[in-house]
C-alpha cells in the first residue's frame, strides 16, 4: 500500500531520541525500505520519520537526489538571490543537497536541519538534534550564512494514513533503526541505504523478500 497525503497529528513521542516511545511510535527514527516494498517511489529509500501517531505518519526521504536541481539555482528561482550571486553564498549553502523527499506535495520544500536554528511557530522540533522547517525564511537564513549548521532541502514528503505504516512494517515493507546526523545530513547520499542496513547488522547484499523485522 503506497503512502498517502493525509496530514498527521502531533507527535506523542515519549522515550529518548532514537527509541520507539511507550506507544510504539517511531518519530525520530529512520525507516529502511525492503525489497518486498514493491513501490518504485520508495525503492532503496531511507526515510526520517518527522511525525508518527495514531493519526498517521509523515517522513522525509533522505537518500534520493531530486534530479539535477541545484540549490543556488533554486534560490534564484525563488528570488532569494539574484543571478550570479551564488559566488557569495556560504560554503554549506553552495553544496547543500536537494532531495526528493517523497511523492506528496512535491512542489513544496521541507528543510530538515540541526537544532541550532529555530523559527518560532514555524519550526517543528522532532528530537534534541533535528528540526523541520517548511518556510522560505530558513532558505534566506541559509543563503546569508545565519542558518543551521547542517541541513538538507527536500521537495515533497511521504505520508501515511492512520495505521498504514504499522501495516506496512508488519508486512516486512520496512525496517527501522536509530537516526544519526551522518545518515540524515551526510553528503554520501548514494551510500546511506547500505550504511543504514549495516547499522542494524544487515549485509545489503544478503537481502531477500522474506527479510524479518528490525
Amino acid at each position: 500500500m503506497a503512502p498517502t497525503g493525509k496530514r498527521t497529528g502531533e507527535s506523542t513521542r515519549g522515550a529518548g531520541a532514537g527509541l520507539p516511545n511507550s506507544a510504539g511510535y517511531l518519530d525520530g527514527r529512520l525507516l529502511i525500505a525492503m525489497p518486498v516494498m514493491g513501490d518504485p517511489r520508495f525503492e532503496r529509500s531511507v526515510i526520517y520519520l518527522c511525525a508518527h501517531s495514531a493519526e498517521g505518519a509523515m517522513g522525509i526521504i533522505v537518500n534520493h537526489p531530486a534530479g539535477s536541481i541545484d540549490f543556488p539555482e533554486l534560490l534564484q528561482q525563488l528570488g532569494i538571490i539574484k543571478k550570479g550571486e551564488h559566488i557569495k553564498l556560504p560554503g554549506n549553502a553552495e553544496s547543500m543537497k536537494v532531495l526528493q523527499g517523497g511523492p506528496v506535495d512535491t512542489g513544496r520544500g521541507f528543510v530538515l536541519h540541526s537544532s541550532d536554528f529555530y523559527i518560532e511557530k514555524a519550526t517543528l522540533r522532532i528530537d534534541d538534534g533535528v528540526c523541520l522547517t517548511a518556510t522560505v525564511d530558513i532558505l534566506r537564513a541559509i543563503a546569508n550564512g545565519s542558518g543551521p549548521k547542517h541541513a538538507i532541502l527536500a521537495l515533497g514528503y511521504a505520508g501515511w494514513a492512520p495505521g498504514q505504516l504499522e501495516t506496512e512494517i508488519q508486512s516486512n515493507g520496512w525496517l527501522h533503526c536509530d537516526a544519526d546526523a551522518d545518515l540524515i545530513f551526510g553528503d554520501d547520499v548514494d551510500e546511506k541505504y547500505g550504511r543504514a542496513l549495516r547499522k542494524i547488522g544487515i549485509d545489503p547484499g544478503m537481502l531477500s523478500n522474506e527479510a524479518g523485522h528490525a
